[in-house]
């Protein structure tokens, strides 16, 4: 047991089971699945939490009834045929000492279940109206509710028979089950709704069901949104008598508790809480279930770093904490802590670009942090040992130049790391700055951690030039030099007021009392300064080249600062390139039909532009005998995923080339873009 962490690392004993410490990694989409179905890429990726020490994984939702498949690369838990697929994934995560759970999932009216490309049937308790996909789904007959939750107890009994040691119904975050409780979403005259215990009795009887056909080895719970947090969702009096309940037949094992519903924008910032929603805030809601109920109460929200866990367990708010993107960004975290290792400990900082925002995209898991993550097989996460150490400078001290250095030294290099500023850190040092971003700089932390552990030689105030290349030799150089706002080009620049948004956020220019910010990016710039200027008292216009503000955000958090401009009285013009400005009027043209839009009584328009790459030093090395890459924003200016992933896969493909062409050959440098 781990001194430092006492009751994280107690074991917790549940239906025969035993949980070697209370780490829990919750079921979450990670489009690994292959025809629906755990497959190569899924195995690994849990393999590795497993081997990292996590206590339990709860695999994803399986969707266990036909009338909730649609094609995206879910898992489906549909015939006997699967149970050897699921079977593989056990086995897996049993090697390692892990236990491993699966969930049972239907949407309800939470998706517009799509099918080659076009929308199919939705069914739900009732046609009840749904606010995010828009969808007035069709209500389910009698006899397809029966149906249902006959299919629970048969994807239950594949999920024992495949060796799992636990069954998980879902409803929580406004889902199927949830849907029959909530009398705003339920409103069938059957026996499946109507009165309090009509609504409970797909959910009870599935639990029911589900018991019948694992026996009694096998553990069952359920997960089930504290509090749906969203008019017209359940409640928190509702959620507390119905866990008391099912509790008290011995339906459940363990209730496991989150918050918010996916069947609205603003319910939908709980399923993933990102960096401006406070560390373990769900606890104390789960504290009040676990203080009314018998069984075991697992929490998730927020709960990222071994001491936070800690502490919750500690005031007895919980049994065991879901910890599920701090084993994304690092699933040996359960290790390090456990052996005194927790500065060594990659930190998720929550930006949800990588983890969920893949998933919204149609794309499969990784993390900004460690691109190793939805990757095992293809990027595992050890680098490869090189065959001969090569001295290796890398030019540029921001995320892609940082985690390239750590990339080379785990590879056996000697490495310099070069920065021209006087801190390491590039751009994330000034996406830290923004209102509620200050974990953001928790990447540079992280990665500055990385560099010590790894002895690679951090030279600050140093700017690579051709003639620094020359005088240290090395082997190879890898160019990370960043980018620069590449400027704005509108009418009448001369004779205003207009500084561009980095600027602003790094101290070296002041708005006037009268802000417009013309936010081309549709990013954190545009949004984070709007709000923080407003926040300083300024009067603060938001205008946008695309359909609204953050429009290349991850939606969750996209949507939660919707919210926050709103309540912050910022007006929001969408569909508006700037143009041009003339004394205290900015010029927009509408992005669609191109006619103007003016914006009066301005002071400063702050610019929120875009990066050109920095190729200066690429260009001087186009004349010197040495092989030389390009990564990140000095190649194209992306975001801070991009550069790191470049660090990773780009140094480690191009520093192999090196090792192997050394001395082979005399010929031109190597230069690679990526």
């Amino acid at each position: 047991m781990s001194c430092t962490f006492p009751h994280l690392f107690s074991s917790l004993g549940i239906r025969g089971h035993e949980f070697r410490n209370r780490i829990l990694s919750t079921g979450h989409q990670t489009y690994l699945a292959q025809r629906n179905l755990p497959g190569d890429d899924l195995i690994a990726y849990h393999e590795a939490r497993a081997r990292g020490g996590v206590g339990l994984i709860i695999s994803e939702a399986a969707r266990f009834h036909v009338s909730t498949v649609s094609e995206a690369p879910d898992l489906a838990l549909l015939s006997d045929d699967a149970i050897p697929h699921y079977a593989r994934l056990a086995t897996a995560v049993h090697r390692h000492g892990a236990k491993l759970f699966g969930q049972l999932s239907h949407s309800g009216r939470v998706t517009r279940r799509m099918m080659n490309g076009m929308r199919g049937v939705v069914f739900a308790p009732s046609s009840t109206p749904e606010n995010r996909f828009h969808v007035v789904p069709r209500e389910m007959p009698t006899e397809m509710v029966a149906e249902i939750i006959a299919s629970a107890a048969q994807g239950a009994r594949r999920y024992a028979e495949a060796g799992y040691d636990g069954v998980e119904l879902m409803a929580s975050h406004g889902l199927l089950f949830a849907q029959f409780l909530n009398p705003a979403v339920n409103r069938r005259e059957d026996i499946f709704g109507g009165s309090a215990e009509n609504r409970l009795r797909p959910l009870r009887e599935s639990l029911i069901g589900v018991r019948r056909a694992v026996g009694d080895g096998m553990v069952v719970g359920l997960r089930v949104s504290a509090d749906e947090a969203d008019e017209g969702g359940l409640d928190r009096e509702t959620v507390l008598g119905i866990c008391c309940q099912l509790s008290e037949e011995g339906l459940v094992d363990y209730i496991n508790t989150t918050l918010g519903t996916m069947a609205s924008l603003g319910g939908s910032i709980h399923v993933v809480p990102p960096m401006e929603i406070p560390p373990a805030y769900v606890a104390a809601r789960a504290a009040t279930i676990r203080a009314a109920v018998s069984v075991p109460v697992f929490v998730a929200g927020r709960i990222n770093q071994p001491q936070i866990a800690e502490g919750v367990l500690a005031a007895g708010e919980a049994d065991m904490c879901g910890m599920t993107r701090a084993l994304i960004v690092d699933p040996e975290m359960p290790r390090k802590a456990r052996e005194g290792h927790s500065d060594e400990i990659r930190a998720c900082i929550g930006c949800n670009q990588a983890c969920i925002g893949h998933f919204h995209a149609g794309n499969s898991i990784s993390c900004i942090q460690n691109p190793s993550t939805g990757r095992e097989l293809s990027l595992p996460e050890a680098a490869p040992v090189a065959q001969r150490s090569l001295k290796v400078l890398v030019a540029g001290g921001g995320p892609a130049g940082m985690k390239a250095a750590v990339t080379a030294a785990e590879m056996g290099h000697k490495v310099i790391l070069s920065e021209a500023s006087q801190r390491l850190g590039g751009q994330a040092l000034l996406a830290q700055l923004l209102p509620d971003r200050f974990e953001f700089g928790g990447l540079v932390t992280n990665l500055t951690t990385e560099l010590a552990l790894r002895q690679v030689e951090v030279r600050l105030n140093s700017r690579v030039t051709r003639v620094l290349v020359e005088t240290i030799a090395p082997d190879s150089v890898i160019v990370a030099t960043g980018s620069t706002p590449v400027g704005s080009e509108v009418e009448g620049l001369e004779g205003a007021h207009v500084v561009e948004a980095v600027d602003v956020l790094a101290g070296k220019a002041q708005p006037g009392t009268r802000v417009v910010v013309a936010d081309w990016r549709c990013d954190w710039i545009g949004i984070g300064l709007a709000v923080q200027l407003a926040r300083k008292g300024h009067q603060v216009r938001l205008v946008v080249n695309g359909i609204c503000a953050g429009q290349n955000l991850q939606q969750y958090v996209r949507d939660h600062w919707a919210g926050k401009l709103h309540e912050a009285g910022i007006e929001v013009i969408p569909y508006a390139r700037l143009f041009g400005v003339d004394g205290d009027t900015a010029y927009f043209l509408h992005g669609a039909s191109g006619q103007p839009i003016v914006v009066e009584g301005v002071d400063t328009v702050v610019v929120a532009s875009g990066n050109v790459p920095d190729t200066t030093l690429e260009r001087e090395l186009g004349e010197v005998d040495v092989p030389f890459v390009t990564i990140g924003d000095c190649t194209i200016a992306r975001s801070a995923e991009e550069a790191i992933y470049d660090g990773v896969a780009t140094t480690r493909a191009f520093l192999a080339q090196v090792a192997a062409d050394v001395g082979l050959s005399e010929g031109p440098s190597i230069m690679l873009h990526q």
